[in-house]
């Protein structure tokens, strides 16, 4: 088994607020990350996978067709979108870093081909300091 993990660069803005809490209490709770304006990220997506290497091709995954199912099932609805509401599934939740990992999670494994490798990891880098780790998903049956 050989675990292959490929970097998707993307850019997003977002804010992070939360409606039920007051200005004061976002801003305590969020920083500057509450600005009413919002602000975006260069984030990285990691997307990693584990299965044999195949022996005819020495490949444990076709890099093409991973970035083609990564691409549009995640990165082409969340690259240069407010992710706050240009996302469905992140409208009414926190568009926290950790949220947008399992969407990007979610969204892979809905659509994940039964001849692939297993999915086994999802990373999300939004700062140096703030990287996001998704455990290992289960390979449909």
């Amino acid at each position: 088994m050989v675990r292959v993990t490929r970097n998707y660069q993307f850019s997003a803005s977002h804010r992070l607020y939360l409606a039920h809490l007051s200005e004061e209490e976002n801003q305590k709770l969020f920083g500057k990350c509450a600005n009413p304006h919002g602000h975006g990220h260069n984030y990285t997506l990691a997307v990693t996978v584990e299965g044999p290497i195949d022996p005819r091709t020495g490949l444990a995954v076709n890099p093409f067709a991973l970035d083609k199912l990564v691409h549009g099932h995640v990165l082409g609805r969340i690259d240069h979108s407010y992710l706050n509401e240009d996302v469905e599934e992140l409208r009414g939740v926190p568009a926290t870093t950790e949220n947008l990992a399992s969407f990007a999670r979610q969204a892979l494994a809905a659509a994940w081909p039964a001849d692939f490798p297993a999915l086994a990891h999802i990373g999300v880098r939004e700062t140096k300091r703030n990287v996001i780790e998704l455990p290992v998903i289960p390979q449909k049956v």
